[in-house]
């Protein structure tokens, strides 16, 4: 639960960060339609998400993390912006159908999608991209690996202590 309430706080966070972003980039940045309503969301997106990421990584799930370092950092960052980017379609799909089913105003439709993908984004990033790897098992004190040679040596280790 703990995880999940840390969740929810760096996504509010990241709520801020989007909106500063989008109303700086589309009222002092760009000033056409494309400008406006396509390239300034896409950037405060974007900001918002490695905002969301860096809460999520060194934050949420840093404990699960049997490697750290700019490898791991930037293939997490990859998978997380792919499963954002779901998340993302999750919500407008959601918020085009309760539009479509109850004849709300947007901004209900989009609270309700939001509540909707910010589940699915959670356990995106809970299962896929912050899961404990599966080519590492630890048993007790011992790592077994796909190396062989090392896991033998690692037992002989446990077995003379």
């Amino acid at each position: 639960m703990t995880r999940y309430i840390k969740f929810v706080v760096s996504r509010l966070f990241g709520t801020l960060v989007d909106t500063i972003i989008l109303w700086l980039f589309s009222n002092y940045i760009f000033s056409s339609y494309f400008g406006v309503y396509i390239i300034s969301p896409a950037i405060s997106f974007e900001v918002a998400m490695f905002s969301n990421y860096c809460f999520s990584y060194f934050w949420i799930w840093h404990m699960r993390l049997e490697t750290k370092g700019p490898k791991s950092f930037f293939i997490r960052l990859l998978y997380f912006n792919i499963s954002s980017i779901g998340g993302f379609g999750i919500k407008m799909g959601c918020l085009l159908l309760f539009e479509w089913l109850f004849s709300l105003d947007v901004v209900y439709c989009n609270l309700l999608a939001l509540l909707i993908s910010g589940l699915a984004n959670y356990f995106l990033a809970d299962l896929m991209v912050f899961r404990k790897s599966p080519y590492i098992k630890k048993i007790k004190d011992h790592i077994l690996t796909d190396n062989v040679q090392a896991d033998i040596l690692n037992e002989e280790k446990l077995i003379e202590n």
